[in-house]
């Protein structure tokens, strides 16, 4: 069974029952039979579905929202704000995917030669739960444009929100099968990764795991893209708008309760304005409200997991322990449900256990520099590579970005994934893009056509 606590009240939820090996096969059978009629479709028949879903899901937007809610502990806002967003990925993939994929003419010795883009067959899409309906359309939007079908497996504390999305394309009149809900206990992962019939796999969740998924893919040599953990560097130099600056990377860090891998984790200050910038930083991470994801005006709900906030708890606990000063938080409070304090931690070094680890959850730690050379080195000493900021002018922030290692730089602006560009990272980030115009283009077959007779 999946159960699921409430992370508000720490209470069960529900149940959920999970596939057993026989239940899983005959899933995976129905999507390979469905993709042989679905990868026939035209690209306006493939755009109708998701239309149609992307209207249903605006229509139920409310509904939608209070299952995140409940389940992982989004507050309201945002979740209302995730459904719309992967509303629009589905129609950003819809209108653009024919565009993507139009073949390619390439010179030659032949008559003619070009590259077409064709579908490889059911990818596996193996998601997290901090996002359960941004991340579904983030990776079944392409893929289904692309004539692939899809088989989600959904993180086991998100169960209702998978079986609403599966349910959406079933409202939609979806052609059968084309996208079908796998609830799997973890256990059973590794089977559905070497599923003969499985042609790709899509991931999005901690290095460790990431790491294992990849292995499995590799040895059954299947594609396989890769988002995962990161340690994200927000660096602000002394020209920068430190007002702007402050605003957005506490929001940054405060958004989804801090439970987001391109989230501002490390806050690289130039020396000059270190000291006024934390004070701005202080209060407007102070002025963010903690409570009942229920509510509209809560900011930060609780943590989604126990487990998690227990993490996060050391991770503050050895920091502090190492010499940092905690000016906001740092502590598990009494109460019901699991909730952890906006925390501001200063005086840290990036060889202290929140640099050196993920931390998921609302804790900004800011870190000096001498100048920008050393910002960018500090912003490199990581094995993450997945985002990062710079607060700075912004042709001298271009110029920066260049010697960034993260596969997304951001100038002055909030880091954040968007269906019209490629999002993904380097090093124990991952490899492979979603969305964008790449992002289409991993899951499919680059086929070279050469057409003769051949000219001398």
């Amino acid at each position: 069974m999946l159960k699921v606590i409430n992370p508000t009240s720490g209470q069960t939820l529900h149940s959920y029952p999970a596939l057993d090996a026989t239940a899983m096969g005959a899933i995976i059978r129905s999507s390979h039979t469905a993709f042989g009629s679905w990868c026939q479709t035209s690209f306006k028949e493939r755009a109708d579905v998701l239309n149609r879903v992307a209207i249903l899901m605006r229509e139920q937007e409310t509904r939608l929202a209070q299952l995140m809610t409940l389940e992982m502990g989004k507050p309201v806002r945002e979740a209302r704000g995730e459904v719309r967003k992967a509303a629009w990925c589905a129609e950003h993939y819809a209108a653009h995917a024919a565009d993507y994929l139009t073949p390619l003419t390439l010179q030659s010795d032949a008559r003619r030669s070009y590259v077409q883009y064709l579908p490889l067959g059911p990818v596996l899409g193996i998601l997290p739960w901090n996002a359960p309906f941004w991340l579904a359309f983030r990776f079944c939007a392409p893929a289904l444009m692309a004539g692939n079908t899809c088989l989600m497996k959904h993180d086991p504390h998100v169960p209702a929100c998978a079986e609403a999305i599966a349910d959406l394309f079933e409202q939609a009149g979806a052609p059968a099968g084309i996208l079908h809900n796998l609830p799997l206990a973890t256990a059973s992962i590794e089977s559905a990764i070497r599923h003969p019939l499985v042609r790709a796999i899509s991931f999005t969740g901690s290095s460790a795991a990431g790491s294992r998924v990849a292995a499995l893919a590799a040895a059954a040599i299947k594609p396989a893209v890769l988002e995962l953990g990161g340690s994200d560097p927000a660096i602000v130099l002394k020209d920068a708008d430190l007002e702007l600056a402050a605003d957005t990377i506490a929001l940054s860090r405060v958004i989804n309760a801090g439970q987001s891998c391109i989230a501002a984790k490390r806050i690289i200050v130039e020396a000059p304005i270190h000291d006024h910038f934390v004070e701005l930083l202080k209060t407007r991470l102070a002025a963010f409200k903690s409570g009942d994801p229920a509510d509209p005006t809560t900011d930060i709900g609780p943590l989604a997991r126990e487990d998690l906030r227990t993490v996060l708890a050391r991770q503050v606990d050895e920091t502090i322990a190492a010499g940092a000063r905690c000016l906001l938080g740092g502590y598990i409070p009494e109460g019901t449900g699991f909730f952890y304090p906006v925390t501001l931690l200063t005086n840290v070094r990036n060889d202290m256990t929140a640099c050196r680890e993920e931390t998921f959850g609302p804790v900004a730690v800011v870190l000096q520099a001498d100048n920008a050379e050393q910002a960018v080195q500090i912003a490199n000493d990581t094995e993450y590579g997945l985002a990062a900021s710079i607060w700075t002018e912004h042709s001298r922030g271009e110029s920066l970005a260049r010697d960034i290692e993260a596969g997304q730089v951001v100038i002055n602006g909030l880091v954040k994934t968007d269906p019209r560009l490629p999002s993904g990272g380097i090093k124990r980030s991952g490899y492979g893009r979603e969305l964008g115009p790449q992002g289409i283009m991993e899951f499919v077959n680059l086929q070279q056509v050469w057409v003769g007779p051949g000219r001398d």
